[in-house]
Parts: C-alpha cells; sequence; structure tokens
C-alpha cells in the first residue's frame, strides 16, 4: 500500500512542470518544508528557488542534478 505523500506526489522523472512548490520539494529531497525555506532564507543550501509572485519554487532540474551528485 502506497504512503498518503506517495500518492500525494508524482514520480520526479515524470514531473513536466520546470518548478515546483516547496512541499513538493521537500518530498523529493527528503528534507522538511521549513529546511528548504530556510536554505531560501539564509542562500546556503545546495539548491536555491526561484520566487515567483513572493512564493518559493524550486527548479525540477536542479532537484534532479543534486539528486543525481551532480554539482550546480
Amino acid at each position: 500500500m502506497k504512503s498518503e505523500a506517495n500518492q500525494r506526489y508524482i514520480p520526479l522523472d515524470l514531473e513536466t512542470r520546470t518548478a515546483i512548490p516547496t512541499d513538493a520539494a521537500a518530498h523529493f529531497l527528503h528534507r522538511k518544508p521549513q529546511t528548504l525555506r530556510s536554505w531560501a532564507s539564509l542562500e546556503n543550501g545546495p539548491i536555491r528557488p526561484i520566487r515567483i509572485n513572493g512564493r518559493l519554487a524550486w527548479s525540477v532540474a536542479a532537484i534532479r542534478a543534486l539528486l543525481n551528485g551532480e554539482a550546480q
């Protein structure tokens, strides 16, 4: 049986959006959303978000590269 989180997010390799919200990015990176918000605020994380109308959006390409061990 799939967990609730796995039912809520499509697999990253099937993701068609170029950027995803913080909660989805945190799910794929196995971090809490607040950790990603901290990365954005302090500008010290392994990836940086873009801001769209004051909201954070995380690049799917950057997340894939990070998970594949590629340097940013």
